[in-house]
């Protein structure tokens, strides 16, 4: 039975493409359809798409076109950053070129540098993070060395939102002549991305994070940076990321992060306070709540928690049902879940972990869509607990 209420609440997973991105888009899938890559006039127009659009995404990032790489995804992005960095390192003669990053990344990071550590002679050092998930610049600069070729670290965590210094962690790599590669996929739309301002030398972002379309990246490649490319082919990209443009997406990138930087101000005051709403409703209504992440520097829509006692992937069925889209960090493939890498690198236990809730509002959340969850996940937890009760005296 359909519920009668829909509430999405799980923004940080992806976001609706905005109806002004489709309209952007819609000619360059059947009128304006030609290869970037022909010479001729039909190639030449669909190349001078592709083209504004890396100039619009350049005048917001704070960088050259020349700098934008487009991909397929934000995966990809971090993947070329990191492959392409060590590869780079390992062809100048660097023996075992050292790689830097932590437990609390996007498994696109945290997954591709142990695969480098365990296929290729490369060093790997997993920083510690405190309590709310921060790397530390003392931690970093007593990890670094003279082989160090990257340090990875993203801008603000997908799982509990805590905003990371990476203007103080790229400076500390820059030190010792190293790389610094942050993921900003969660940031865009919800900070000011300027990679200069950062110190970043490669970046990487995806579209469907601000309002954009699914299956389109790019990476800030800044100019002297050198790469090998994860795949190669016809050359495009500088020859650093071989493929037919997808110039329908590109064009939607560009209009979707264009769009988040309108009345930007606006917007992210408007997503902390419902954020909050949910964050002072969750800790005064929920028995057994506490929010995981940094209580302030935290990403202006993520609201996230761990409550005790609980399955939450019980605990996001039953919200489900009454029509409330939610996420947990916890996974379950086959039946047997595991805690979020990122909590328990936060120091949570394996039991309390598995219990983890993040909520992440959007342009259409209401305040009604917050009254309705505070109405529901009470009552969802208070019946959660009451069938464990009776699982345990049984």
């Amino acid at each position: 039975m359909q519920p009668e209420r829909l509430v999405y609440l799980d923004h940080a997973a992806t976001t609706p493409t905005d109806p002004r991105v489709v309209e952007a888009m819609l000619p360059y899938f059947s009128d304006v359809y030609g290869n970037p890559s022909s010479v001729h006039s039909f190639g030449r127009k669909a190349d001078k798409a592709v083209q504004a659009a890396r100039r619009t995404i350049a005048d917001i990032l704070n960088c050259s076109p020349r700098e934008i790489v487009f991909t397929g995804c934000g995966s990809e992005s971090d993947n070329l950053a990191l492959r392409g960095a060590i590869q780079t390192a390992l062809g100048r003669g660097t023996v075992r070129p050292h790689l830097i990053t932590s437990p609390v990344e996007h498994h696109a990071v945290s997954h591709t540098a142990h695969l480098l550590a365990d296929t290729l002679p490369c060093d790997l050092t997993m920083l510690e993070v405190d309590s709310y998930g921060r790397v530390l610049p003392d931690t970093l600069r007593a990890a670094m060395r003279d082989t160090t070729a990257l340090v990875s670290v993203m801008v603000g965590n997908n799982e509990v939102g805590t905003i990371q210094p990476v203007a103080e962690l790229a400076a500390i790599a820059h030190e010792r002549g190293a790389l610094f590669h942050t993921d900003a996929v969660q940031a865009a739309g919800q900070l000011r991305i300027d990679v200069k301002a950062i110190g970043a030398d490669l970046l990487a972002l995806t579209a469907h994070k601000f309002y954009g379309p699914k299956g389109v990246g790019l990476l800030y490649m800044r100019e002297g940076v050198e790469l090998v490319p994860s795949q190669s082919g016809g050359g495009q990209e500088r020859d650093r990321r071989a493929g037919t443009h997808n110039v329908p997406l590109i064009v939607g990138m560009a209009k979707a992060l264009e769009l988040a930087y309108t009345d930007f101000d606006a917007r992210v005051t408007e997503y902390r306070r419902l954020r909050d709403m949910i964050i002072n409703g969750v800790l005064t209504l929920v028995a057994g709540s506490h929010l995981t992440g940094h209580p302030t520097d935290r990403l202006s829509n993520h609201a996230s928690f761990i409550i005790e006692n609980i399955d939450a992937n019980a605990l996001l069925m039953h919200l489900d049902m009454h029509g409330i889209a939610a996420s947990s960090g916890s996974a379950c493939n086959t039946g047997n879940p595991e805690p979020s890498d990122v909590l328990s690198a936060m120091g949570y236990s394996r039991e309390l972990a598995l219990g983890s809730l993040r909520l992440t509002v959007g342009k259409q959340t209401t305040d009604a869509d917050i009254h309705h969850l505070l109405e529901v996940l009470p009552a969802s937890v208070d019946k959660l607990h009451a069938v464990k009760l009776t699982q345990t005296l049984a």
